[in-house]
């Protein structure tokens, strides 16, 4: 099997990206019922409270999404050296 070259390399750490931010933007979601439209009141008269994570969970949350994005990125972008047994 042939390695990976650096296109393919980066359109993988770029399509990661995409999909732990998707994945983050649903978790941000799990628990929160904001109610959006007009129901029978002036709409956004009340405070905006939204329900679901602490504040401090979804910072967790993206650090973990963030952390294993770069080392998934630097694992995959680091110089590929061909060992020995390679160029055989």
């Amino acid at each position: 099997m042939t390695p990976l070259n650096r296109s393919q390399r980066l359109v993988i750490v770029v399509g990661l990206s995409a999909a732990l931010y998707a994945l983050g933007q649903w978790l941000m979601s799990i628990g929160s019922n904001l109610n959006y439209g007009w129901v029978a009141y002036a709409p956004l008269s009340k405070e905006f409270a939204p329900d679901g994570l602490h504040p401090w969970v979804r910072l967790v949350i993206w650090l973990v999404l963030i952390t294993i994005w770069a080392l998934v990125s630097v694992a995959l972008l680091r110089s590929y050296t061909p060992r020995e047994s390679d160029q055989r």
